[in-house]
């Protein structure tokens, strides 16, 4: 680390430093989301199905507030417009039905 990150008399108010570890960094392929909800959270499980495997599994789960739900809701659309004003409309191909088996269901 740096001596900037390290010594906050010389970070800017109100910056926020952010770390990607290079785990983290090399992300997590998914086509698929899972999205559940109760009063208090929004919960997004990431899967990845690959034809002819009969069993997928959950590669990440993200956790949301409402609000944070929200935000990323029209953070998405709006890298959305952008993209599709540099690069086109984005196509929406028919997808299968697939009947999901997602466990016992509980109530978060």
């Amino acid at each position: 680390m740096s001596d900037e990150n390290n010594n906050p008399k010389k970070s800017k108010k109100g910056q926020i430093n952010i770390e990607l570890d290079e785990k983290v960094a090399e992300g997590i392929y998914s086509n698929l989301a899972i999205i559940n909800h109760s009063v208090s959270e929004f919960v997004v499980d990431f899967v990845s199905i690959m034809p002819g495997t009969p069993k997928s599994k959950v590669k990440s789960r993200i956790i949301l507030t409402p609000q944070h739900a929200k935000r990323l809701l029209k953070a998405l659309a709006d890298n959305v417009n952008r993209f599709e004003k540099a690069h086109g409309e984005i196509k929406e191909y028919d997808q299968p039905n697939i009947p999901l088996n997602f466990g016992p269901t509980g109530q978060a």
